[in-house]
């Protein structure tokens, strides 16, 4: 009797022809899920389509008639989350599509295909995977965790973290904190958060965006600022975006002071922006003329909710040395106060035509630049360029005036102004004479007044000469 229904069985089994595979599929919450079901392609009996989840009934069908049916948790306000695309049914392909996918739909999915008496079934494990911020935006300083779950999760599955496409490895190392980052909020933690989980060769991921909300701007401390002496500098303090900061502080640090820096004095062309039309989130100042001695580290700091945030920057000042100049050449020299970023200097020319527009002529690479002062070409403007590793850090810039007009070679326009200069002196020398004429007949006078006798005699022989003279001219 046991034998009758062993081959009883078997048969059932072979006329039947029941096929069952199993297939992982890992889905992002929120996105569509596909749940892959292929039917025999030999059949063209028009099939009967079961889709069911395990525990909770079914999820869609089509019977042999073309009648679809949902099953209600499926459908709110009549709107259906499944469907499976009849255009694809000549294909035998019966995919199962899920759209905005929560993570209650992972779990065992079946589907069961029937054409006649050949029955085809499916099983989908949907594993939805969903990355969770305790804040999208948590406050510089305070505790930020991201974790990633998986539901169902899957035993002996591998977990990995990127942080902008960059593998991240969180400070924990044993597997059950894996699922799970916590760290200080800094703005090393902003970006694209990616949770990679592997399982039977298959791979799914998931990400969530995380924003430091503090200080954007610089975004790091120790940040280098670059400036010519003589130019004005902007030293940013921004803060994110619809923050006001209260009590916003600017200090000076004292050099020698790295652990706890002593605030010092302020330059004199230190100004706190106060313009009516920047945001409150913006606390940035300036210097309208910086000084070889406005060099150093720079800190401005904000209250929020209680919590008070400081951003240190550095401001570099750069410089152009010359050194004494001979009858026919000066060395420049490109000087900074912190040159440790610096990897390369190149000196240019500013070559200014009749229209007024500039060029830029590049000379040569080097820290140091030796001119020719005789040559008319090398007047004007220069400019040292400094670079870094990221490119272009600064540039300071030094005028040139030619020696040439003190060779011997004089223009019309010099020649003109030596005659000049010789014709203002000769007039100058004759006036200073007739000064001194007048000058010495006035002396004379005055010690001859000095006696009346005297000057009555000198008066008489005056007239009698006169008389003669009008006497000769008579005869």
């Amino acid at each position: 009797m046991p034998l009758e229904y062993f081959l009883f069985g078997l048969i059932t089994f072979l006329l039947t022809g029941v096929e069952c595979e199993e297939t992982e599929v890992f889905v992002e919450a929120g996105s569509q899920a596909v749940l892959p079901c292929k039917g025999s392609p030999s059949s063209r009996v028009i099939p009967e389509i079961i889709w069911t989840k395990a525990n909770k009934g079914t999820v869609w069908r089509k019977d042999r008639s073309g009648l679809q049916y949902w099953g209600s948790s499926w459908t709110s306000k009549g709107v259906r989350r499944v469907q499976c695309p009849h255009s694809r049914f000549e294909r035998k392909d019966f995919s199962l599509q899920i759209n905005n996918v929560r993570t209650e739909d992972g779990g065992e999915y079946s589907c069961r295909v029937m054409h006649g008496n050949l029955i085809t079934d499916r099983l989908i494990m949907l594993r939805v995977i969903k990355v969770s911020l305790s804040s999208p935006m948590p406050l510089w300083g305070s505790d930020a965790s991201i974790s990633c779950d998986v539901t169902p999760w899957p035993r002996g599955a591998s977990l990995q973290w990127t942080l902008n496409d960059r593998t991240f490895d969180p400070q924990s190392g044993s597997d059950s904190d894996q699922r799970v980052v916590r760290e200080k909020a800094t703005v090393r933690l902003t970006g694209i958060w990616t949770c990679v989980v592997g399982f039977g060769g298959r791979e799914g991921r998931a990400s969530a965006t995380l924003n430091v909300k503090g200080i954007i701007q610089p975004s790091t401390d120790g940040t280098k600022l670059y400036a010519a002496v003589g130019s004005a500098v902007s030293l940013p303090c921004v803060f994110s975006s619809g923050l006001t900061p209260s009590d916003p502080v600017w200090e000076k640090l004292k050099p020698g002071f790295i652990f706890k820096p002593s605030p010092g004095r302020l330059p004199a062309s230190f100004s706190p922006s106060s313009s009516s039309s920047q945001p409150l989130s913006d606390k940035s100042a300036s210097l309208t003329e910086v000084e070889v001695g406005d060099e150093g580290r720079y800190r401005c700091s904000g209250t929020l909710d209680g919590q008070q945030l400081t951003r240190n920057m550095q401001l570099v000042v750069a410089k152009i040395i010359s050194s004494p100049p001979s009858k026919t050449s000066v060395t420049l020299t490109c000087d900074l106060t912190d040159s440790s970023e610096v990897t390369d200097y190149e000196w240019v020319q500013l070559i200014s035509d009749l229209n007024g527009s500039q060029s830029v002529q590049s000379v040569q690479k080097g820290i140091s630049l030796s001119i020719n002062t005789m040559s008319e070409e090398n007047q004007g403007e220069w400019a040292c360029l400094f670079y870094g590793k990221h490119g272009i850090l600064g540039n300071v810039t030094y005028h040139i005036h030619t020696m040439s007009a003190l060779s011997g070679h004089t223009s019309p326009g010099s020649s003109q102004n030596t005659a000049a200069v010789v014709g203002l002196s000769f007039l100058l020398l004759v006036l200073l004479l007739i000064l001194a004429q007048m000058y010495k007949n006035h002396q004379r006078r005055k010690r001859i007044f000095q006696f009346p006798a005297l000057e009555t005699i000198v008066h008489t022989n005056s007239n009698e000469r006169e008389e003669r003279e009008r006497n000769q001219e008579k005869k």
